[in-house]
């Protein structure tokens, strides 16, 4: 006997449904920051900091995340509970979504994954902290984040503070643009550092408001598939200290390397290294600004809602 195909339509909280449903501004937000970038019990307080921040820009939350096989969009308090406390939750980029569905398992998803879901449910904006990227030594490794190719292929916006920083920034500029990935900065042509609000790199275009963000959406989505990227930096007071970043960031790619740790558990594993070697600093700026990206993806939602319908690009 064959057995039934696996349902992959993504469930909806019922806000979500229902915001989608009329037509209501609606926010993706991926839940690898919660399960494998903030450190515990903090995440969880994170969530819901996030999602106040994602109302307070005009929109309703929707944290995506893979529960026993089933990708959610828009999660309830006990399903993020879940989310933040199990520290063996897997880390689902796109290669991996069809191995949870299929066998039942539970995951955070990463951008290249939320990006996914959330064009498969309809919903047009994402926020989230940093991108991935090309990796320092990528000539070498060959390894670069998931996260460009998918957002090649798929059709939002996402609103972020630059690619980690970590990463080969000046890299990453390049394939996004030879990927036609459309990168806009707010307010600013400096393209951000992630914990800085400038990472030496500049982009060719900026908007002024969230209705230009809008606006430039619209019309790549009626032209072409593919991303709109919204790179948000931070205010130059509330960056990490420049001089602090640099030898944070020194230490921790040289802890990574020594320690021969590879793949996708590099972030995760930086990630920590910068919280404790910056006591603390490190993640109280990313809260900053995932607090920041999530008001004004907010925002944008809100003013795409409110523009006039059209079809999507083919």
């Amino acid at each position: 006997m064959i057995a039934s195909p696996t349902p992959t339509a993504p469930v909806l909280s019922p806000e979500v449904a229902s915001a989608l449903d009329d037509g209501r501004p609606v926010v993706a937000l991926e839940s690898t920051l919660l399960a494998h970038g903030l450190p515990r019990p903090a995440n969880r307080a994170a969530a819901d900091e996030v999602e106040a921040a994602v109302r307070a820009g005009g929109a309703v939350p929707a944290t995506i995340a893979v529960l026993g096989g089933l990708p959610h969009v828009g999660l309830t308090p006990e399903q993020l509970d879940r989310v933040c406390a199990d520290a063996d939750l897997a880390k689902l980029g796109v290669r991996d979504l069809p191995v949870a569905v299929a066998l039942g398992r539970s995951g955070a998803t990463t951008v290249s994954s939320t990006a996914l879901l959330a064009a498969r449910a309809g919903v047009a904006v994402f926020a989230t902290g940093g991108l991935g990227g090309v990796h320092r030594q990528s000539a070498d490794t060959f390894d670069e984040s998931a996260d460009l190719i998918a957002l090649a292929g798929t059709s939002l916006v996402v609103v972020c503070a630059g690619v980690k920083s970590i990463l080969d920034v000046p890299a990453t500029l390049e394939r996004l643009e030879t990927l036609s990935v459309t990168v806009v900065g707010y307010r600013t042509r400096a393209f951000p550092g992630f914990y800085v609000a400038d990472s030496g790199s500049q982009v060719d275009w900026a908007v002024e408001t969230p209705e230009e963000a809008a606006a430039v959406f619209a019309a790549r989505r009626d032209l072409a598939r593919g991303a709109v990227v919204v790179a948000n930096p931070l205010p130059a007071d509330e960056q990490l200290d420049p001089a602090l970043h640099g030898r944070v960031i020194a230490g921790a790619l040289a802890a990574a390397e020594a320690a021969g740790v590879r793949g996708k558990a590099v972030t995760p594993f930086v990630l920590d290294h910068l919280h404790r070697a910056s006591d603390g600093a490190t993640l109280a700026v990313n809260v900053r600004l995932v607090l920041r990206n999530a008001e004004l993806a907010g925002r944008i939602a809100a003013a795409l809602a409110a523009l006039p319908a059209s079809a999507p690009a083919r």
